[in-house]
């Protein structure tokens, strides 16, 4: 990798990666990357591209054309809509219905996987927060939803409520959850997060400062967890709210450090740099 006065250089050899969102200001991804690849001596650069839900099949065909991109990340509110636009998918995208990053094979092919509940439980455990065995509360049923649900089954939670907006999207990821581990308890749950060790929200509300709350926070209790996938802002409404109810939260940051690697190297990125971990509270 060429450096002039310890900063990268981009040149005409300098392999590209992506992460489209709408909005994009919030990301946090590109920091955490760019300091990877430079950690790993690798010359390449991972831009923000801003990317609404009308432009985004076209923006996707226009991805395959790039010879010099090989990945891309996706977040809200694309990680349903890009199943569809993928050649393949891991077995765990096939199974969240879901994809968060996008690897280019040489030809155009796109291969989706789905990283965040690995991430997010990897995030819990990096803050000394272990799910096995807990209950737990999850705000929402949209991709990152339906992903960290999967994998707090997997790390062996004991209960799970799923409390989102439209009933019907919560009870149809109940019953994929039901046919995956049949021994965990499950709900449909309402607005009302109490009886739960731990309370997680999964949707976007909380981005901007005009958002409602994800659940009623006035009936949240200090012997909670509460936690965000949320990394802009970094305390959101949310999370101030537990914090005054005495709860223990845990930002959406390390989340994000702890799915850094996986990224990387499900875009091809052959990194021996160890994961990061901690930042939450």
């Amino acid at each position: 990798m060429q450096k002039n006065s310890n900063k990268h250089v981009i040149t005409g050899r300098t392999r590209i990666f992506g992460i489209i969102a709408d909005p994009i200001l919030q990301v946090k991804t590109p920091e955490e990357m760019n300091a990877l690849m430079a950690a790993c001596g690798e010359d390449r650069v991972l831009i923000p591209m801003h990317v609404t839900e009308a432009q985004l099949e076209n923006a996707v065909g226009g991805f395959r054309s790039i010879q010099n991109l090989d990945g891309f990340i996706v977040t809200v509110p694309h990680k349903t809509a890009i199943v569809a636009l993928c050649d393949s998918l891991s077995p765990a995208a096939q199974m969240v219905g879901a994809v968060n990053v996008v690897r280019r094979d040489a030809d155009g092919h796109l291969h989706g996987d789905i990283l965040d509940g690995v991430g997010f439980v990897a995030g819990l455990r990096s803050s000394g927060i272990e799910p096995r065995g807990m209950s737990v509360y999850l705000c929402g049923a949209g991709g990152a939803a339906q992903a960290i649900s999967f994998a707090l089954g997997e790390a062996g939670v004991s209960h799970i409520t799923i409390a989102n907006r439209t009933h019907a999207k919560a009870e149809e990821l109940i019953n994929r959850l039901a046919a995956e581990f049949p021994q965990l308890s499950l709900a449909i749950g309402s607005p009302d997060p109490s009886g739960h060790e731990l309370v997680v929200n999964a949707t976007s509300m909380g981005l901007r400062d005009s958002d409602d709350y994800p659940c009623d926070v006035s009936l949240l209790g200090a012997d909670q967890v509460v936690a965000e996938i949320i990394m802009q802002p970094e305390r959101t409404r949310l999370l101030e709210a537990a914090s005054a109810k005495g709860c223990r939260i845990h930002l959406g940051r390390p989340m994000l450090r702890c799915q850094i690697k996986l990224m990387a190297e499900a875009m091809g990125v052959e990194s021996q740099r160890p994961l990061q971990t901690g930042g939450g509270e």
